[in-house]
């Protein structure tokens, strides 16, 4: 008899990676609510709850696990869903401790010492200023966004009044359904005081980006895995994220440690999570910028290219209360990246690869999967979900046998997806 195993935004990139996973062969995958449903246009959090509720009641069958690696809202509808019906889950308040970027700041800091300055822009008033103690440059965020949805980086008060005035136009569309799922929990009163639609001011970070990818078992925190974050040159974009990481030991052994601290502080158990931090190269000092409450469905495919087995799997087994276990080390490739692939400036997309051409492409270079993400007819900044300074127009998930090898691969991809604008 098959495990119904019901997964929040499932889409069919990931459905296909689910069922490539060893346990596949015992589970039966279930999406609940739509990732267009989860992620576009306005968020009804009590509307959201009431459809997947409905759906998990009108279920013929048992419901083993319901788990996501989706952001807000998916990440806090999980924990919610799990109390009603019973199952395994890590617990609100632990995600909201880590959705929340001030709160998650302040627990941080009971913890580590490897955070830079932070504090409230009060939005509200009449002239708003960088807190007391963030100096230039600086980067201003919601306290919850994605995708770096509506984060700036200013140098100096003319930039910081501009990226101000975005983010106080743009903050109410998650804000308001976050500060909803905040008032399940008993806040503590400096974050009940700011609610779920502030703003978060932060000294910027030096050095390489990197993440690390984990999970916590009955209060053990294991990390199976550290990536480096490659961006374009002199941009805040993300070039690529490429696994395993380049680094080198020591730098990965101090996102360990800090790691494991900061998911204790905060109560992390039962559940996947995804870190990430800058990292200096010089002195191998790192200082964490995010934590994700899930894990990065972002790396799935770059883990069955190195190891074998998508981090998919991590979710699926503590989904249904299992310890995950080892993990598999062995798979065909030795590096792999996910690649954005960026325009800088606005257009409407009027020619993207066909099918037959990305196809072509694929069969041609080895270790390629490839996703174009526009339209024809689309104008760029109407898409989702993008960061405050470029469009995707694909995601190229490239494997090779050495860094320099998949950089070749990309290129070539690169060279062979006709895109046109006007």
């Amino acid at each position: 008899m098959s495990t119904n195993i019901f997964v929040i935004g499932l889409d069919e990139e990931n459905r296909r990676v689910l069922e490539r996973l060893p346990l596949a062969g015992t589970c039966s995958f279930h999406g609940l609510l739509t990732p267009e449903e989860l992620q576009h246009g306005e968020i009804d959090f009590e509307a959201l709850l009431k459809t997947a509720q409905h759906e998990l009641d009108a279920f013929d069958g048992d419901v083993a696990a319901i788990v996501s690696y989706w952001d807000f809202p998916a990440a806090s509808l999980v924990p919610i869903l799990c109390a009603r019906y019973g199952l395994p889950s890590v617990s609100l308040e632990a995600v909201l401790k880590c959705e929340h970027k001030y709160w998650s700041r302040l627990e941080q800091r009971k913890a580590i010492d490897e955070l830079p300055d932070f504090g409230i822009v009060d939005l509200d008033g009449a002239h708003p200023a960088p807190p007391d103690g963030v100096g230039y440059p600086m980067w201003l965020k919601p306290v919850k966004s994605f995708s770096s949805e509506l984060a700036f980086k200013a140098e100096n008060d003319a930039e910081f009044a501009g990226a101000v005035a975005e983010i106080r136009a743009g903050v109410g569309r998650v804000g308001e359904p976050f500060g909803y799922v905040l008032e399940q929990v008993s806040l503590p009163p400096e974050i009940a005081r700011v609610g779920g639609a502030a703003c978060l001011a932060e000294e910027a970070l030096h050095g390489v980006q990197a993440a690390i990818e984990g999970y916590v078992h009955q209060g053990e925190v294991t990390v199976y895995g550290a990536l480096d974050s490659i961006n374009y040159p002199d941009s805040s974009s993300f070039l690529r994220h490429q696994y395993p990481s380049q680094l080198g030991e020591e730098p990965v052994q101090r996102m360990r440690d800090v790691a494991e601290r900061v998911m204790k502080q905060i109560g992390f158990d039962n559940g996947t999570f995804s870190i990430e931090f800058f990292c200096d190269p010089e002195s191998g000092q790192v200082c964490l910028l995010e934590i994700n409450p899930r894990h990065s469905q972002s790396h799935a495919e770059l883990f069955e290219f190195v190891d074998g087995v998508a981090n998919h799997e991590i979710m699926v087994r503590l989904g249904l209360g299992q310890d995950p276990g080892r993990r598999p080390t062995k798979g065909t490739y030795q590096i792999a990246g996910k690649w954005y692939l960026r325009r800088f400036e606005d257009g409407v997309v009027t020619r993207v690869p066909t099918r037959e051409e990305i196809e072509a492409v694929q069969e041609r270079v080895d270790g390629t999967q490839i996703e174009i993400i526009p339209e024809v007819g689309q104008r760029l900044s109407d898409l989702p979900e993008q960061d405050s300074y470029s469009f995707e127009l694909a995601h190229l998930f490239v494997a090779g046998h050495t860094e320099h090898e998949m950089v070749q691969k990309y290129q070539a991809c690169v060279d062979a997806l006709p895109f046109e604008f006007a």
